[in-house]
């Protein structure tokens, strides 16, 4: 017809795995369009033809109505001639140039939780109920462009009503990779060691009454195995707690849905939306103290790790029991969590007194996320289940940079591949101290490379060279005759906020305050560890300016988790040894404090979380020796509430570092005089914790604002471990805020070192374009 026309519409982003191709066949056929769509791999193309206004149409119905799980970067349109045949169709995906454009695994639906409460639907109560809008995709995918035959559910031939939903534009199941029914689909396992398997209905109803008696369960769900038991019931949690050797870390609790959440937890608006978002984290809430779970959930805590059940086989089995499951990853302390069955039924045995299972495989390991809400933000401090491998778009000049590879740090590793303007950062892959979780490592870097086909230009790592993943880069880069970049761990850690806020190399410098454990300092220093800094970065430097006053860590890794070590060096620090004698009485202070005047394994630290543990030591919340990392800050934290107190004095003066570094150094010593007239006066320990966040927050907010104005910046970058502390982050932005200064903190990457490669990609590719 004279007035028809065409246009080809590309469209980049995430639209693999989310419904796009359908979406765009259904506005097609409102438009009266023809043509045909297609996935090449990295982006969809459309051909279509008809009236002008109908194309005009199309296009702002593609930036208006994409699937609300797609995410597009760019849409791009240009004439081209009319389609010659009638009608519009969908064009199988063809094997191109491969992006980082996979979607995570996705909650259940309301769609399909709907059709399982249905007794008139095929899918009437079936555990691997989906669709295009829910279900398994990261997890299963074996290759790419993602289609069932590069996925784990190759082996399960549909059926011919399955067969009929897949193939039909009209119906939400088209193209669903995972689609299934009970006719053809994964089956769910009761398994329990000299015993025949149940199987269905038998294996949840068996699975459901050995929790409410009691039992503890290996549950399969979407990226590895939990274990789960009642979380009502002291006795079962405390038995798991000796089972796993885990004495005190909390675990994450499931329930049913919304309401049941609220019955426990304190559930604001931006918390309820990350509860019920398609990644269905688990978040970190305010418990009720009228709920009454057992303390040994969440010993010493004032917030609990809940998530909402996401899968459908965890649907069936919350509603069935009818309460709330201590539902914790299923693994040996230290150890990866188990995603095999093979694996599940020699490495859980002794843990476990049967497993719920089924015979869907999984591809890859993924632990659940976790997220917190603060300063009204949903802020990730783990990065996992239904958030990896979303892409995560760079600032606009880097989209000519070269692929780097970085491997991260040493704990709550991730690993991290850049491809044109975007960064893949992977799943949490954990602390690579165990030979287990090294071997995970290895095994998800050769993943992800093969998966997304990357080919990097350069390596990027932590600047400490016995690090796990800084000897894995070295002898990655010289097998591969590839540039070896390596970055100040506290620089990474600046430049990762710096990325995820879109900052741009031409925007110049930023004032960064790095807060965390330990990191590796850059050579020509003093030695000290570092771990509580201010810096002024740009994407390719970084020069320290501030710190907090150094102390020795007594015994070098020992003090890292025994607090009282560093309590006593902060207190001989500041000028109260006698304290530490009254205090610490039966400890080995003679040995130590000789191994401190000798420099004996007992290198300086500025570090900020050994402060944390110092403090924590005196309020009395600290045990001798700590079973996981962060137990004595998370104490402190929870002691100190959200409520304001005068902060405890510390002083802050200029003085000489090494090779002609001026410092300004935070000295905590009036804090520790404060804190001991306090306990001697009897004030409980949330008058000491409450008291030590805003002296902290003030020191290093009046620190910032100081060097700040000497350099001319307005930008302030809070990044580190230590900011996973929300009374922390709260009070130290409000301060600089209200001194105008403009504040940058992570939330979709982990401030912790879970987002430590982003920042190594960022300063190796800005290095390596210079």
């Amino acid at each position: 017809m004279a007035d028809e026309a065409g246009a080809e519409i590309i469209i980049s982003g995430i639209v693999q795995g989310v419904g796009f191709r359908p979406f765009v066949w259904r506005l097609a056929q409102r438009l009266g369009l023809s043509g045909t769509v297609a996935n090449d791999g990295t982006q969809v193309v459309i051909h279509a033809g008809g009236a002008p206004l109908a194309l005009d149409a199309l296009e702002q119905a593609l930036r208006k109505e994409a699937p609300a799980l797609s995410r597009i970067e760019s849409i791009l349109r240009a004439p081209a001639a009319p389609p010659r045949e009638t009608g519009f169709r969908i064009i199988e995906s063809a094997a191109g140039e491969v992006s980082v454009g996979i979607v995570p695994d996705m909650a259940t639906c309301s769609d399909c939780r709907t059709e399982m409460a249905d007794p008139s639907a095929r899918r009437f109560r079936y555990a691997f109920t989906n669709c295009t809008h829910c279900g398994p995709r990261f997890s299963i995918v074996t290759n790419l462009p993602y289609d069932r035959a590069r996925t784990t559910m190759a082996g399960f031939a549909l059926c011919p009503d399955c067969r009929a939903e897949y193939e039909d534009p009209a119906d939400r199941r088209f193209h669903a990779q995972p689609v299934a029914c009970p006719k053809c689909g994964p089956r769910l396992m009761f398994q329990v060691a000299d015993a025949p398997s149940l199987e269905g209905e038998a294996a949840l109803t068996e699975a459901v009454a050995r929790l409410k008696a009691g039992g503890i369960l290996a549950v399969k769900g979407i990226g590895g195995f939990h274990i789960a038991c009642d979380a009502r019931d002291e006795g079962t949690v405390a038995e798991l707690r000796r089972r796993k050797h885990r004495p005190a870390k909390p675990f994450a609790v499931m329930v049913v849905d919304l309401p049941a959440a609220r019955a426990l937890c304190h559930v604001d608006p931006t918390e309820a939306d990350a509860l019920e978002s398609p990644a269905a984290p688990v978040v970190l809430l305010r418990r009720r103290e009228e709920a009454r779970l057992p303390p040994s959930v969440a010993p010493g805590q004032e917030r609990l790790g809940l998530m909402l059940a996401y899968s459908p086989l965890h649907i069936l089995l919350l509603e069935a029991f009818g309460g709330p499951l201590v539902m914790t990853s299923a693994n040996r302390s230290n150890a990866p969590q188990v995603y095999r069955d093979d694996a599940a039924h020699t490495e859980l045995s002794g843990l476990v007194d049967a497993l719920l299972t089924h015979d869907r495989p999984i591809a890859r390991r993924l632990d659940d996320s976790v997220v917190q809400v603060v300063g009204g933000r949903q802020r990730v401090l783990r990065r996992a289940r239904g958030l990896a491998p979303m892409p995560l778009a760079l600032p606009e000049d880097f989209a000519g940079s070269p692929a780097i590879l970085a491997t991260g740090g040493g704990l709550k590793n991730a690993l991290c591949l850049t491809l044109g303007g975007r960064a893949l950062l992977s799943q949490h892959l954990g602390d690579l101290d165990e030979p287990a979780s090294a071997e995970a490592f290895q095994t998800a870097l050769a993943d992800c490379t093969a998966l997304f086909r990357h080919q990097p230009e350069a390596v990027a790592c932590d600047l400490h060279p016995d690090l796990f993943p800084s000897r894995f880069a070295a002898d990655f880069a010289e097998r591969h005759g590839l540039p070896l970049i390596e970055v100040q761990h506290h620089h990474a850690h600046v430049a990762a906020v710096m990325a995820e806020a879109g900052w741009r190399r031409r925007d110049g410098k930023v004032l960064g305050i790095a807060l965390d454990g330990l990191g590796h300092g850059t050579d020509g220093t003093d030695g000290t560890v570092w771990g509580g800094e201010i810096l002024v970065c740009d994407y390719p430097s970084s020069v320290r300016r501030g710190r907090l006053n150094p102390v020795p860590l007594l015994g070098g890794d020992a003090a890292n988790r025994e607090p009282w070590r560093m309590l006593l060096a902060h207190l001989d620090a500041a000028g109260e040894g006698a304290a530490a004698d009254e205090l610490l009485a039966g400890k080995p202070l003679s040995t130590l404090r000789a191994m401190a005047r000798k420099g004996l394994n007992a290198p300086l630290t500025s570090s900020a979380g050994r402060l944390f543990d110092a403090m924590a030591a005196l309020a009395g919340l600290a045990p001798d020796r700590l079973s996981f990392e962060g137990e004595a800050a998370m104490a402190l934290e929870a002691a100190a509430g959200r409520q304001e107190s005068a902060p405890y004095p510390m002083v802050i003066e200029v003085r000489n570092g090494l090779v002609g570094e001026d410092l300004l150094e935070i000295d905590p010593g009036p804090l520790w005089r404060a804190a001991l007239a306090d306990r001697a006066a009897g004030a409980p320990a949330a008058t000491l914790a409450a008291r030590f966040h805003d002296g902290v927050a003030v020191a290093f907010a009046q620190a910032a604002l100081r060097i700040a104005t000497d350099e001319g910046l307005g930008t302030v970058v809070l990044c580190g471990g230590v900011f996973q502390n929300a009374h922390l982050l709260e009070g130290l932005t409000a301060r600089l805020e209200q001194a105008g200064l403009r504040v940058l903190s992570a939330a979709a990457v982990p401030t912790n070192d879970g987002g430590l490669a982003l920042g190594q990609t960022v300063v190796a590719a800005a290095r390596r374009s210079a």
